[in-house]
């Protein structure tokens, strides 16, 4: 079994409306109610879009990818390779369109 980190990325900004967000979060949970069930879900959890960064020693606020969007969340899941995690992929953008997931191995 392999560890696969499902990133989300949405625009910067205000989030939506409730009533476009409500809908979506339900599915959403609904999709996380079904990794667990599944065995595959090893941890999620949301992120502000602040953060600050350590380079060379140096702390400075950001972060400082020049971008319209940032990571606001990940889903960790464990599954037998690629292709499941890729599924599992999927089924999270499908349920969080338009907002783009990235499918990633832990080292």
């Amino acid at each position: 079994m392999a560890q696969y980190l499902l990133g989300i990325y949405q625009p910067d900004g205000d989030p939506p409306p409730p009533e476009v967000l409500d809908p979506i979060m339900a599915d959403l949970d609904a999709l996380n109610r079904e990794m667990r069930a599944a065995g595959v879900w090893v941890f999620a959890a949301g992120l502000l879009p602040s953060a600050t960064v350590i380079r060379d020693g140096v702390v400075t606020d950001g972060p400082f990818v020049e971008g319209k969007e940032h990571l606001g969340g990940f889903t960790v899941i464990e599954v037998d390779g690629a292709d499941a995690a890729l599924e599992w992929g999927r089924r999270l953008a499908d349920v969080l369109r338009p907002l783009a997931v990235e499918v990633r191995p832990f080292a």
